[in-house]
């Protein structure tokens, strides 16, 4: 019998237990200023000198008191002696300015003695011979002139403990004078994955495997965050491969691995923690979801992860439970997570009892944010990548309504909005459009909401093109369907068909695989079965190569998708339809520089002609 989870515990208790593990830092090192980039200040550091050092020109032009200047005018312009010397950077001045003189000085000179400001050469004029000027403007003292100390006085505490040292700290560090810093150690994480079913990337994939992302993004996300990680590659669900893995992995500051924490058959990762002397599993099971199997242990002062296999939630928990540990343990401050108020265009159920962490995409609106909701699953790669940021739902919600004010706490601090918002039907065509647009510079998201979808949120203003392509009763496609404030700009002709592996196929007897619903190749299926529901009706995919590629690897016989996918992936096309795959643009974007560029693609004869190649036909106007 599969063992339960026996010790869940809030996520409010789980973070509580990792912090109470590590009580300080890693030690510190000492390395050149040159290799301390991206690294972790151990101290706080002085200034051990004034900077500037001098009293320093900001500009070129004369070196004079400026109470000599008071009531000088274009008008009325006051007469100076310029002195015999001319000071350039690195030379030592050698003559006091006194009253009635100026000094020629260039940007970055020493002030010389007795002047207070610099005087702009175009502020004056020559004066009779060649040995006089006349000021044009009065001055107060200070003006163009940088004092010793002004930057940063010697003695100053001029960077904290915790900083983590960027371009604009080493920079600080080398005006200083600093060739040398204390920084912690980077945290040493030894990381591995689980699973019987796990390959690495670049190896032969058999059926039923699947390649690890897992150790990848966990070992990159680690560098992320100032840490070291130590990769111990792929163990398969043999509990004594587990502990010894384990053991070789108690050599480093910290312990992750994914995978083995569930349930399940084959997830021995928790029971083989639990016999390894030392070892004090703290919690199996965090009501959260994603990622409810999260495991916590310790071993000597070590924090032990052991996070869920699936993409999505093992990610997702690293993020929010154990990268705040990883963070202090290399000494740096807790990282506080930016957080901005969107809306939810649709409504969000959750399921009462745990708390719920919905990843979205933040999308700007006339009226605001709009907070896209994206989950694919907690076994999709991609979800996470896609995310802007993600809203929290409480353990005692059933929901949220569509138009909820929501708080949105961000990834990233430096995510840039795209410059194109698409919705609607996936199309390959489309994909080509999107790469040209690339080639030119700008970036767009897709959000696949099928058809439908895209005629709604194109009405709601909510993106900024939709790919479309639904048939109304009479055989027109597109035009009915377009609401008041929303345009069609057309696009071009595709053919649907059924693609399978052998032309012998029954669709209303063979296993099937569908499209989700909305999406406008829902529609086909819908007028081809009728009221026949085939072996595998219920199964949903939300593209046409996830088609293809289902009937390619013989999870289905068969499936509607457009001809440009079949011959790729070796199948047969029956053809049932030509369709229009056109843009619905809301009126208030039209002009959106983007929009108006992706416009003016569709009218380019060589990206025309680059839809042709691909297989489609180009669509009438009108």
């Amino acid at each position: 019998m599969a063992k339960q989870f026996l010790d869940v515990v809030s996520a409010e208790r789980a973070r509580e237990l990792l912090a109470g593990i590590v009580s300080a830092p890693v030690e510190a090192e000492t390395v050149p200023l040159s290799a301390a980039f991206g690294r972790v200040l151990a101290t706080d550091v002085f200034a051990g000198v004034d900077v500037p050092g001098f009293d320093r020109a900001n500009l070129d032009g004369f070196a004079v008191r400026a109470a000599d200047t008071y009531g000088a005018t274009e008008s009325a312009p006051v007469v100076f002696s310029v002195t015999g010397e001319s000071l350039a950077p690195g030379e030592l001045p050698q003559h006091e300015v006194a009253t009635g003189q100026a000094t020629t000085i260039a940007t970055g000179s020493v002030l010389p003695r007795g002047a207070d400001a610099i005087i702009k050469i175009e502020d004056t004029e020559e004066g009779a011979g060649s040995r006089a000027i006349l000021v044009q403007r009065a001055l107060t003292p200070g003006s163009g002139v940088s004092f010793a100390g002004s930057d940063m006085a010697r003695g100053e505490m001029v960077l904290r403990r915790g900083s983590r040292l960027t371009a604009r700290e080493t920079g600080v560090l080398a005006a200083i004078g600093a060739d040398q810093v204390d920084v912690h150690r980077r945290p040493r994480v030894a990381l591995f994955s689980t699973g019987g079913e796990i390959v690495a990337p670049g190896a032969v994939i058999e059926p039923g495997e699947v390649y690890d992302s897992n150790l990848r993004i966990l070992a990159d996300t680690l560098r992320e965050i100032g840490c070291e990680p130590v990769e111990l590659g792929i163990v398969g669900d043999d509990p004594s491969a587990l502990e010894q893995a384990i053991k070789e992995a108690l050599d480093a500051d910290a312990v992750l691995f994914s995978g083995g924490t569930s349930k399940g058959q084959g997830d021995y990762g928790v029971a083989t923690l639990r016999t390894i002397d030392g070892v004090e599993v703290l919690c199996h099971g965090v009501a959260v979801k994603p990622g409810k199997p999260l495991c916590l242990a310790v071993c000597d002062g070590k924090p032990i992860a052991v996070l869920p296999g699936f993409p999505t939630s093992c990610i997702f928990t690293f993020h929010e439970f154990v990268a705040p540990v990883l963070r202090r343990l290399g000494g740096q401050p807790r990282a506080s997570a930016p957080t901005v108020e969107a809306r939810l265009p649709t409504r969000v159920n959750s399921e009462r009892g745990r708390t719920e962490f919905a990843l979205i995409s933040l999308l700007a609106s006339d009226e605001g944010l709009i907070a896209y909701p994206i989950g694919k699953g907690s076994g999709s790669v991609t979800t996470f990548s896609q995310a802007d940021g993600f809203i929290t739902i409480d353990r005692q919600v059933e929901y949220l309504e569509s138009g909820d004010t929501v708080a949105v706490t961000r990834l990233g601090h430096d995510l840039e909005p795209p410059d194109l918002v698409v919705m609607g039907s996936q199309c390959t065509g489309l994909d080509y459009l999107l790469a040209c647009l690339r080639d030119e510079g700008l970036s767009s998201r897709v959000i696949s909401l099928g058809s439908q979808g895209g005629f709604l949120a194109a009405a709601r203003g909510e993106c900024d093109i939709a790919g479309v392509h639904l048939c109304d009763a009479d055989g027109s496609y597109n035009t009915p369907f377009v609401e008041s404030g929303v345009s069609l700009v057309r696009g071009y002709l595709r053919q649907q068909g059924i693609v399978s592996r052998t032309t012998d196929v029954d669709p209303k007897v063979d296993r099937m695989v569908n499209r989700n619903r909305g999406s406008g190749t829902r529609v086909v299926i819908e007028e081809l079965l009728g009221d026949a529901r085939p072996p595998g009706y219920p199964f949903e995919v939300r593209s046409h190569n996830a088609v293809a590629a289902a009937v390619a690897q013989g999870r289905a016989d068969w499936g509607v998708a457009i001809r440009n996918v079949a011959a790729p992936s070796g199948l047969s096309f029956q053809p049932l339809c030509h369709e229009c795959f056109d843009f619905a643009i809301p009126d208030v974007r039209r002009q959106r520089p983007a929009v108006r560029r992706f416009v003016e693609l569709l009218a380019r004869a060589d990206v025309r002609e680059g839809l042709v190649a691909r297989g489609f036909s180009l669509a009438e106007e009108g």
